[in-house]
């Protein structure tokens, strides 16, 4: 029996029984090598991990190569997504030893925490060019034994390359002139062909297309829109995209989008569903709100805990096989569908021999009006007959043996999904107004099905991810980690600004600069920019600070645009002063590697005019209240930041809904932008040229 059956994490669960005698990390494990003088052999992945569970299978439950292991090594287990400070440092030494990286990590440190070893996946016998996994331990431990002088040596070469890894440089902001620039060389190396960048494996740039709808917005760049929109288009056709059932796979393996790595993950469905939310603003094309809704759905009825939280992913496997539970064969289609099969196989292409191992991804390959030509058809009416096939194909696959739910629950990642619905929850209004709860008192129109699902998140984020007042990182079955990091509490503050701004409720807006003047205490670096643990965290082999967006944003792209957001709303000169003194570390990465720094890249644009600031003050049950912010939210505002209230404001609202009053006693809306403000107004449609010139730069 191992160390692993109390964790939090479904990742160290599935090795629970393993004959390997894994230990979470700790100073249990750790203290166990230094007084046993053994080396460490540290695991690390996640539980949608498709090659984390081969390895576990042809390895970890190997009698003999357990039995190795646990002779000659202290083996530590991490989840990757509970510990993302531990997998950081030693990702890089992965890159660094190897050239890539990946899951599963295997890594051999010394008692000391110095790698000297490190990998990824190893076969228990050689193949794919690999050497075989007892083949690397024997080695190791005959060199741990017989030549420690030469690991030693290693070890130091590896800590100064970390250590340099680790600085960061102040640089000047950028300027107006250099997204331009940065724009040009990201369309210039563009996929026209199959859309997004790179090859196979391709994974979805969100941040990227982020990035260009509010270059394009804020620019009035509309030469943009066909990027954005082919990229879109491309990744939702099918395959990445479950048509069936909404939401995105983590990345496809192929350049065409057609085949995915299966699992679903939290975040990347956060991060996508606001770029096609923000694209629908833009482009008003229904397919993006389609893709929207379709994916909220999804979150909704298979990754919300009842509780409110959000789960963290959806394994790739079922049944022991990658993508059973998403594949289908053209005898299920026409079974399922019988006299509208000939449609739907005419829409996805479908053929007996299939398009994937013998069976089926779904994917597009007639558009609307390609298809309702050829079945004589409205154009108008193929996506509702579309849909009707989805749903019965979504009820047979409901009966299918379902992928494991990774049902641990992350701050970020709730943060960032928190964000996603509270947004749209205002952008795709359902109910026609009315008052909300007596202690909201602001009447708005909103889609009250994303705003319940919104707040009672933001409850659970502030109360069960809070024990004692100290925000977690990871939650399960009742259960915090200690852990927490940077990214946590900047992800939360965001999503809780974006329910504020859904709402108005002050509660919201209060504990978000509560996280924030807690987020500035604890993680701070007097260099510039955040590190990504706090000053009272664990030590580990160095203190990390990684600037990279990589599948998620950095955390210090996140706490420089929520103390950018924050800095607006307080009218605080710190919060303005820490959010530009973070981009600094990131300007010249910014311009040499614009992909690998798109959620920074937004950030500094905003920088460069200030923030628009939009208060708008009026009484309970008036119409014109609701009109005005119609207004506001009919568009997209990129940067923008609106605060609303009954007059008077509460104390504790927003400083900027403070020390302004009813013009002619009605509601009253005031747009400030570079300092500036305009004539408050009454007016919708004053305030409608007022908002299209604050958006002008």
């Amino acid at each position: 029996m191992n160390h692993l059956s109390d964790s939090t994490s479904p990742y160290l669960l599935q090795h629970a029984h393993n004959p390997v005698n894994w230990y979470p990390w700790g100073n249990i494990a750790l203290e166990k090598a230094r007084a046993e003088d053994k080396p460490i052999f540290l695991s690390i992945g996640y539980a949608a991990c498709h090659w984390c569970h081969v390895m576990a299978h042809e390895s970890f439950e190997d009698p003999e190569i357990a039995a190795y292991m646990n002779e000659h090594f202290i083996n530590i287990k991490v989840d990757r997504e509970e510990r993302p400070d531990i997998d950081g440092i030693y990702m890089q030494t992965v890159v660094a030893m190897t050239g890539s990286g990946g899951w599963p990590m295997s890594v051999f440190l010394s008692p000391g925490l110095k790698p000297f070893y490190a990998g990824t996946y190893f076969p228990p016998v050689r193949r794919y060019n690999m050497p075989a996994f007892k083949d690397v331990l024997t080695g190791l431990a005959d060199a741990w034994k017989n030549d420690r002088s030469q690991i030693e040596e290693v070890c130091e070469k590896i800590i100064a390359h970390l250590q340099q890894q680790n600085q960061t440089e102040q640089g000047d902001l950028l300027m107006n002139e250099h997204f331009d620039l940065i724009a040009k060389s990201l369309t210039d190396a563009y996929d026209w062909g199959y859309g997004g960048w790179g090859s196979a494996p391709k994974f979805p740039q969100a941040m990227a297309l982020e990035f260009f709808l509010q270059h394009a917005t804020l620019n009035h760049q509309p030469e943009h829109h066909k990027l954005i929109t082919h990229c879109l288009q491309a990744m939702s056709r099918g395959g990445m995209y479950d048509v069936v059932g909404g939401g995105f796979s983590r990345y496809s393996t192929d350049n065409f989008w057609r085949v995915p790595h299966f699992e679903k993950m939290l975040y990347d469905n956060a991060l996508l569903v606001r770029a096609y939310l923000h694209a629908w603003q833009v482009t008003k094309e229904p397919a993006f709100k389609r893709i929207v809704e379709e994916t909220l759905a999804f979150v909704q009825r298979e990754m919300t805990h009842e509780q409110g939280g959000f789960y963290s992913a959806l394994d790739a496997d079922s049944e022991g096989e990658e993508g059973k539970f998403y594949l289908w064969t053209l005898d299920e289609i026409r079974a399922t569908l019988k006299n509208n099969s000939d449609f739907f196989e005419a829409a996805y292409g479908i053929t007996q021999g299939g398009n994937w191992e013998g069976k089926t991804v779904l994917q597009r390959t007639l558009d609307d009006s390609s298809l309702a030509a050829r079945f004589r058809l409205n154009p108008e009416t193929v996506p509702a007959k579309l849909a009707e096939s989805h749903s019965r194909l979504l009820a047979v696959r409901a009966v299918r043996v379902r992928p494991s739910t990774d049902d641990k629950i992350i701050t970020v990642w709730n943060g960032l999904m928190l964000a996603a619905f509270a947004e749209a929850a205002r952008v795709f209004p359902l109910d026609p107004g009315g008052l909300l709860t007596k202690d909201e008192q602001q009447a708005f129109r909103l889609n009250s099905m994303y705003y319940n699902t919104a707040a009672r998140n933001a409850e659970f984020l502030l109360s069960a991810m809070q024990p004692n007042g100290n925000l977690r990182r990871a939650w399960r079955d009742g259960k915090t980690t200690n852990a927490v990091f940077l990214e946590d509490y900047a992800a939360l503050i965001l999503g809780l600004l974006e329910l504020y701004q859904t709402d108005f409720n002050n509660k919201w807006f209060k504990s978000a600069v509560e996280l924030a003047d807690k987020m500035i205490d604890k993680f701070s670096d007097p260099d510039g920019g955040f590190f990504d643990t706090p000053h009272d965290g664990e030590k580990l082999l160095i203190r990390p600070k990684d600037i990279t967006d990589n599948a998620t944003p950095s955390g210090n792209a996140l706490a420089c645009e929520a103390l950018q957001k924050l800095a607006a709303y307080t009218n605080n000169g710190k919060y303005r002063d820490l959010a530009e003194q973070t981009l600094a570390i990131a300007s010249g990465l910014m311009l040499r590697h614009p992909l690998g720094y798109a959620r920074w890249l937004s950030a500094a644009e905003n920088a460069q005019g200030n923030t628009s600031q939009i208060a708008i003050l009026g009484k309970a049950n008036e119409e014109n209240l609701e009109g005005l912010l119609d207004i506001i939210r009919a568009e997209y505002r990129p940067g923008a930041v609106t605060a609303a209230s009954i007059f008077p404001p509460e104390e504790d609202a927003p400083a900027l809904l403070h020390e302004r009053g009813l013009v002619d006693g009605k509601t009253t809306a005031y747009v400030c932008e570079s300092f500036v403000c305009k004539q408050p107004t009454n007016d919708p449609e004053t305030l409608a040229q007022q908002l299209m010139a604050a958006d002008s730069r």
